[in-house]
């Protein structure tokens, strides 16, 4: 590494060039998460633990964390990254692969997705995913000409998403699997791989999810409860029926904050994958159309950067801005649907709001790799005019 690069790796924005609609959206979403949160495990942890407010303080200790990643995120250049993707990829696929090694993981109903150091929780899907994103974006930069010729230059960096895939089932997480899939899929469709080879890996991966739906025993039995969860509302379908009864319950205005009854140890993950369901009762459809409104905005924004990155020539970063849109809205849907019965339940959390605190730090960090990218766009004296990103044309059409 040589000075100059030396020197722009440690250096701080002097003028930092954040985004102010997206800044906005996502602190409102952070204080609101806070709200929530604290309305929805205030009685379950004044129960269990004694204290009411325990998880929010533990949610508030993890933003913390996340917030100051974030900054040192935004300190570093995305070159850094471009450069770092294949150590990255061993990185993730090595935290996926020591949760399952034997009194390495630790287990929580029955899933084995977390490392524990002391009292800190690691959930190895979260960081995982983004670090296969981020090597993603910079094979595409590396291989485009292969990935929109050949079948092969498609199905290299596959090989890998395949990998991580698996070893997610083997947690088990099928929710976390599905997301990395279709990211990986829609990213890949956007850089130009050709119509045909997508449709081949695309229509595989539908096959596989749903073959791995119904033939495990437990997924089968979600999948069933899904479908009518009113056949069995005190066993298989207890979750999603006090779940929708809370949503019914919320009405136009809901029933004000702190209000809900189906939190008080009626709907089970009231705080942590169905917090969802908790603001519809108290907030109605008033809150939760402003928290989908903030939602739909932040993906919005990240669309946007991309297609400017895109559009100066900066491929590795319109790829990474278009992948965290993905991934977000991706992420937000299945929670959502899944709170309202649409969906079979995934144990996914809702970005920036539900409790989970690897979730949120690494949430923390994903959007402070797009608030840096925007800054580069901002900042940069010229576009990028390396060959491989001059043939970007855009991220909205598919390059032929």
């Amino acid at each position: 590494m040589s000075a100059a690069t030396y020197d722009t790796f440690l250096s701080k924005p002097r003028s930092l060039q954040l985004d102010p609609l997206l800044f906005g959206v996502v602190v409102a979403l952070l204080l609101l998460g806070l709200v929530m949160v604290a309305s929805a495990s205030v009685s379950i942890a004044d129960r269990d633990l004694g204290t009411p407010f325990y998880y929010l303080i533990k949610q508030g200790a993890a933003l913390m964390v996340g917030l100051f990643a974030g900054v040192v995120i935004l300190g570093i250049p995305t070159a850094v990254w471009e450069k770092s993707g294949f150590l990255l990829l061993l990185l993730a696929l090595a935290l996926l692969a020591i949760v399952l090694l034997p009194s390495v993981g630790h287990e929580v109903n029955g899933s084995t997705r977390w490392l524990r150091w002391g009292p800190f929780n690691l959930q190895v899907s979260e960081p995982a995913r983004l670090l296969i994103l981020m090597y993603l974006a910079g094979y595409l930069v590396r291989r485009q000409d292969a990935v929109r010729s050949s079948f092969l230059g498609f199905a290299r960096p596959m090989v890998f998403i395949v990998l991580a895939c698996v070893l997610l089932l083997a947690e088990p997480d099928f929710g976390a699997a599905s997301v990395l899939m279709l990211t990986a899929l829609a990213v890949m469709f956007v850089a130009g791989v050709r119509l045909r080879d997508f449709l081949i890996l695309f229509g595989g991966a539908v096959i596989a999810i749903g073959a791995l739906a119904v033939t495990s025993p437990y997924r089968l039995a979600r999948l069933t409860a899904f479908l009518d969860p009113w056949a069995d509302p005190y066993d298989t379908g207890f979750q999603l029926t006090q779940s929708l009864i809370a949503i019914g319950r919320g009405g136009w205005m809901g029933v004000g904050l702190g209000g809900s009854v189906q939190k008080l140890f009626y709907l089970p993950e009231a705080h942590t994958d169905f917090v969802f369901a908790v603001l519809a009762e108290e907030l109605g459809l008033i809150g939760v159309a402003a928290t989908v409104a903030l939602f739909a905005v932040l993906v919005w924004r990240a669309f946007a950067i991309a297609r400017v990155a895109a559009q100066s020539g900066r491929a590795y970063q319109a790829y990474l801005a278009f992948g965290i849109g993905i991934w977000l809205g991706l992420q937000v849907f299945v929670n959502i649907a899944v709170n309202m019965g649409l969906l079979p339940t995934k144990g996914l959390t809702l970005p920036l709001m539900s409790y989970g605190r690897s979730s949120l730090v690494v949430t923390c960090i994903t959007l402070a790799l797009l608030f840096r990218i925007h800054h580069e766009l901002l900042t940069a004296g010229k576009p990028a005019t390396s060959r491989a990103c001059s043939k970007v044309k855009g991220v909205k059409g598919r390059a032929r």
